[in-house]
């Protein structure tokens, strides 16, 4: 069924001091708008994605929930499908499966998991993925691949969900997009982290002209596909000003990028709010995208306005 293109708005939040804190801010979240509160996956100061995305359900009635995005290497996908079957469960239906090949250097050297080359860990991500909806499918299943092997093993809980709760799958490179194409319900378009780490190259990959091609790629994969992918974007920069011009000016040699080319960078929002909205409507009018993330607290109260007056548009 094709995807409506409305636009909904998440927003990636890591911590809390608290129980109380935690649940207050989800629902904050909920209140203003926001489809979703989602965690990333990684060692260093942030909440367990499971355990907070549990807390967040509770703390909220519409909230979707999920991971942007769990490692597939840092549990067992059999370990994983359990755990957000059972988040399934127990939200009502509201989780989103994202899921990734991992990318962050520093976690795999301070963890002592190996840090494979990305051909590796794409193509343990891609049996991982394949064993992930098998074990949510609630019937028997087995898979015999190089990096994983599972045996007449039916999953359960079933989820609420079916076939499975959504997955969510990002890439920036053209066989991860390929995948995403391929398997995913929602296709995250990243700059490229094959460096294991966000740096120079990441901002040159993530310009309009760069973008365009990824969704060349994601359409070519997709085929008949396409129309039903919902496209998102994770906005790691939301700068509201007056001075759009300036702002940008000063920002720029930051990422290596002319003003004009980064104000193009689908990541970065700068503007007033009602900047913000044609920028995101000539987004999803170039690139499709209409699931739109932003990172923090205080971006998502400064983001407000633009998701009262865009979600479900």
């Amino acid at each position: 069924m094709a995807h409506d293109r409305r636009f909904r708005f998440g927003v990636q939040l890591a911590r809390a001091g608290d129980a109380d804190s935690w649940a207050t801010m989800c629902r904050r979240a909920e209140e203003l708008g926001y489809s979703s509160v989602l965690l990333p996956d990684h060692f260093d100061d942030q909440l367990a994605p499971i355990p907070a995305l549990q807390a967040a359900a509770d703390a909220t009635s519409s909230l979707r929930v999920g991971a942007l995005v769990f490692d597939n290497d840092y549990k067992h996908p059999v370990v994983l499908a359990k755990e957000c079957a059972t988040l399934d469960v127990l939200s009502g239906g509201r989780l989103e499966l994202g899921i990734g090949a991992g990318w962050m250097r520093t976690d795999y050297e301070r963890s002592g998991i190996p840090y494979d080359p990305p051909g590796v860990r794409v193509s343990r991500f891609e049996e991982g993925l394949a064993v992930l909806k098998g074990c949510l499918s609630g019937v028997p299943f087995s898979f015999d691949g190089e990096h994983y092997q599972v045996s007449d093993l039916t999953g359960a809980p079933v989820p609420v969900q079916q076939p499975h709760p959504p997955f969510i799958i990002g890439g920036g490179g053209r066989r991860m997009l390929g995948i995403a194409g391929r398997h995913a319900d929602i296709v995250g378009v990243n700059p490229s982290l094959a460096a294991g780490e966000v740096g120079p190259d990441a901002a040159a990959d993530a310009t309009a002209a760069a973008t365009d091609r990824k969704l060349g790629w994601l359409r070519s994969a997709a085929g008949d596909r396409f129309d039903d992918l919902e496209v998102n974007c994770l906005v790691l920069g939301v700068v509201p000003t007056d001075d759009t011009a300036g702002t940008a000016a000063e920002m720029a040699p930051l990422f290596g990028l002319d003003p004009a080319d980064l104000l193009e960078v689908p990541h970065v929002l700068i503007g007033s709010h009602e900047q913000m909205i044609e920028q995101l409507e000539a987004r999803r009018q170039r690139w499709a995208m209409s699931y739109v993330v932003v990172q923090g607290e205080d971006t998502m109260e400064a983001f407000a306005p633009v998701v009262a007056e865009l979600a479900g548009r």
